[in-house]
């Protein structure tokens, strides 16, 4: 029996296990290996670690977590039941007092020619995780909406040439006002691809056959949160559709708790490091205590 069964080994997870590891709890950490962050060379604002690769990071959580009796398996979950009987992919019944979900959520991204082919390399979704690494370059966001324009304006911070390819969105006036005030160029119309020569982004294209010339895009990927478990599990919902949880990361359901970019999607990987970590000791104070 288990104290304590972590879904997802990405940053939350591991610093939860981690701390659940040296309150002497036995805890297993079930991780199927789709980190959402696998594309991007490197890894940003985690102190001590920046500029990591990805998969060393979590290669040196693993180490950390394992160095105090925390099992990791390399599976996945695929239900739980009240108790908790927690079935694997493998097989493997694992059963545990509580269940702590960290999976993530995975970047559902523009059906745009050329966004798969480069995302993690020339084409990003976060400012604050890449947007040093393409200062001075020949910015673009391709994005529609109010947070397409907060996305240029944020990056007119890093690069001096950002242009903002809003598509059919009809810029308000203070919009216009706000990207004008700030250098940034805006260019109309429907992007048909992103133009690639030899796996470097070189432009935008246009449906009106002009190219613009560009080194970097950041577009609006959609947030899919990995919650199916925990909705299986009867957790309530947010008016947005997201797994609602106190500030401790518990989620009403006794025994089921929640941390990370499963219920928050703005975490970066400290964040959700620290939600993890707080979450583990609140967790482990109601194995002690109780409600």
């Amino acid at each position: 029996m288990y104290d304590v069964v972590i879904v997802g080994g990405g940053p939350a997870g591991l610093s939860a296990a981690l701390m659940l590891g040296r309150a002497r709890r036995r805890v297993v950490v079930v991780d199927s290996g789709e980190p959402r962050n696998a594309a991007a060379h490197e890894s940003h604002g985690f102190l001590t670690r920046d500029g990591v690769p990805p998969a060393e990071l979590l290669r040196l959580g693993r180490d950390e977590v394992s160095g105090y009796g925390v099992e990791i398996l390399d599976d996945r979950v695929v239900s739980a039941s009240p108790g908790f009987e927690v079935r694997l992919a493998s097989g493997t019944v694992l059963a545990s007092r509580t269940l702590l979900v960290t999976a993530g959520i995975r970047d559902e991204l523009p059906d745009l020619p050329g966004v798969a082919e480069l995302w993690g390399d020339q084409v990003h979704f976060c400012p604050y995780c890449h947007g040093y690494e393409v200062h001075d370059e020949q910015v673009g966001v391709v994005a529609d909406g109010p947070m397409g324009v907060m996305k240029a304006v944020m990056l007119r911070e890093w690069a001096p040439d950002v242009v903002l390819f809003p598509g059919d969105y009809q810029l308000t006036d203070d919009e216009t006002a706000q990207l004008a005030t700030r250098g940034i160029a805006v260019e109309p119309g429907k992007v048909t691809r992103l133009a690639v020569t030899d796996g470097r982004l070189t432009g935008v294209d246009l449906a009106d056959g002009r190219v613009v010339p560009r080194s970097a895009v950041f577009v609006n990927p959609v947030f899919v949160p990995k919650d199916s478990l925990l909705k299986d599990l009867g957790c309530e919902l947010d008016e947005q559709g997201w797994v609602r949880v106190d500030a401790f990361g518990f989620t009403g359901i006794d025994g089921v708790w929640a941390a990370g970019n499963v219920v928050d999607p703005t975490a970066g990987l400290i964040s959700a490091a620290g939600a993890g970590a707080a979450v583990a000791v609140k967790l482990n104070h109601e194995l002690i205590f109780g409600h």
